[in-house]
């Protein structure tokens, strides 16, 4: 496979488009509100949805955001918080098939990978997890769904939880943050990053150099089988920076 193709399995984004800051350093001066979805789309190759999380969007929206956006890109969607913030994730059944149908099949190829966060408090328990994992569909209309968990408890930090979450077909989100456990699954397909340590000081929000590190990183784990991907999306630290510092990645895996 070649560098070109590899590099088309390696997706680089931010979190949501519509931040104040980035209308200084980011979108161009005067662009209309309405735009920056069009224009973010077409300097970065995936866009991690936050707002999906907090409300239920309706069909049309999915649909404008894929009609707005280049073909290629990929929306990765936060899966809404009623299915997550529970103290039971066995119970969480009618709010997964709620989010999976509320119409994020409009997004046809566009869809990309569903996160599904858990609570920082949210302890690993192997029993109500797999119930949970065991609910997770793998299609809806037609398209295959792949599913990320954002586990932030230092008690998933374990091969029980990783061979779990496998054995269901989840990937697992790997972070910088010092905030939460940094879980690498070696063995998975897909690797989701999010890199959360971005300073206001450094004009791409990290040193070349380290993101240098990540490009390799990535061009490293696509190079070891045709069905790997990565998704890196810049969240949180200095949010102002992450636009830059998402530019710079793909300038370097180019």
């Amino acid at each position: 496979m070649s560098a070109m193709q590899d590099s088309d399995r390696i997706r680089v984004g931010i979190g949501g488009w519509t931040y104040e800051p980035w209308r200084d350093n980011f979108y161009p001066k005067g662009l209309a509100h309405a735009r920056e979805l069009e224009y973010a789309s077409r300097q970065l190759t995936a866009i991690e949805v936050n707002g999906t999380y907090y409300s239920t969007m309706k069909p049309s929206t999915f649909a404008k955001w894929r009609d707005e956006t280049p073909e290629g890109f990929v929306f990765s969607l936060k899966a809404h918080r009623f299915a997550t913030t529970r103290k039971q994730l066995a119970t969480a059944g009618e709010p997964i098939q709620r989010f999976v149908g509320s119409g994020i099949t409009e997004l046809g190829p566009k869809l990309g990978p569903i996160l599904w966060q858990l609570m920082p408090t949210h302890r690993f328990d192997a029993a109500d997890l797999e119930e949970f994992l065991k609910q997770l569909p793998r299609e809806a209309g037609g398209l295959p769904l792949r599913h990320v968990m954002d586990v932030r408890h230092e008690s998933f930090a374990s091969e029980e939880y990783l061979a779990l979450a496998r054995r269901y077909g989840c990937a697992t989100v790997h972070t910088d943050s010092e905030k939460f456990p940094a879980i690498a699954d070696a063995d998975g397909e897909l690797a989701y990053l999010r890199l959360m340590r971005s300073e206001a000081a450094c004009p791409t929000g990290y040193p070349t150099p380290v993101l240098d590190q990540w490009s390799q990183g990535a061009r490293a784990w696509v190079a070891k089988g045709p069905r790997r991907e990565v998704f890196a999306f810049f969240i949180n630290g200095a949010k102002e920076r992450a636009p830059a510092a998402a530019m710079e990645l793909i300038r370097l895996l180019r």
